[in-house]
């Protein structure tokens, strides 16, 4: 006889399949919730099974996918690069590791706050990018112009929505600054931003500057994450500045 909820014994199995953390002395409830998430995330297990550093690299990837910005021969700056998941996908897609399809060589430029294990094809550097200086000494190591800007800066987070999408945003408006001086024209910039609203301000910015701007969230971001992605791409060239508008004698 079958079992309409589960399909008899091949039912049972798949729920056994899902693995169950259970709790420990010492660790709270919410590390285990984190723990049991991780474990049976589909995207973490695929993330080691590919070589992959993180899931992370799949919101690239998927965001990649839709709108082409990461094609051979680009010049890739990712802010925020830890624990390197993006940069491992920008150097394959721009190959700038130079196989011998013939394709065009590009370049990848990770910076992040902490410490980054070395990516094959990807240089990584350590730097904290909102303090003085920081953009005049990336923009030393690029040497040049860049045709994507990708940003996953994040906030350490504070516990407080309010205050933890303020803080990113303060990150993706430093990052959308410096893509303005350094992209090329037609140029891409790549941000993760929270939902929230304060980001008007950056969108109208974005808009100013960037023949289409769109919001997204990838299929491996986490529905139950406010996380989302803005992609401007076709960088106007020269910065747009909004002037403020008249007002009457």
């Amino acid at each position: 006889m079958t079992n309409p909820a589960g399909g008899g014994a091949s039912g049972r199995g798949q729920r056994d399949l899902r693995v169950r953390v259970k709790t420990a002395r010492g660790r709270k409830l919410s590390s285990t919730l984190w723990l049991e998430r991780q474990l049976n995330d589909p995207y973490v297990q695929r993330a080691k099974k590919e070589g992959y550093r993180g899931r992370a690299a799949y919101k690239i990837l998927e965001l990649d996918d839709k709108y082409r910005f990461l094609v051979p021969g680009a010049r890739v700056v990712d802010l925020g690069c830890a624990p390197g998941g993006w940069c491992q996908v920008a150097v394959a897609r721009v190959n700038a590791l130079a196989d011998r399809s013939g394709k065009k060589q590009g370049t990848v430029l990770g910076v992040d706050l902490q410490a980054v294990d070395p990516i094959a094809g990807a240089q990584i550097h350590q730097l904290d990018f909102l303090a003085d200086g920081a953009e005049a000494q990336v923009k030393a190591w690029l040497g040049g112009r860049a045709d994507v800007v990708m940003s996953d800066m994040a906030a350490a987070a504070s516990g407080h929505q309010g205050t933890d999408h303020l803080r990113i945003i303060a990150l993706c408006d430093a990052a959308a600054e410096f893509a303005f001086d350094v992209l090329e024209e037609g140029g891409t910039f790549v941000a993760k931003v929270l939902a929230g609203g304060a980001e008007a301000e950056l969108q109208t910015k974005l808009k100013q500057n960037f023949t289409k701007v769109a919001n997204v969230k990838p299929p491996a971001s986490r529905s139950d994450s406010s996380e989302k992605f803005v992609i401007a791409t076709g960088f106007r060239g020269n910065r747009q500045v909004a002037q403020p508008p008249e007002t009457g004698a």
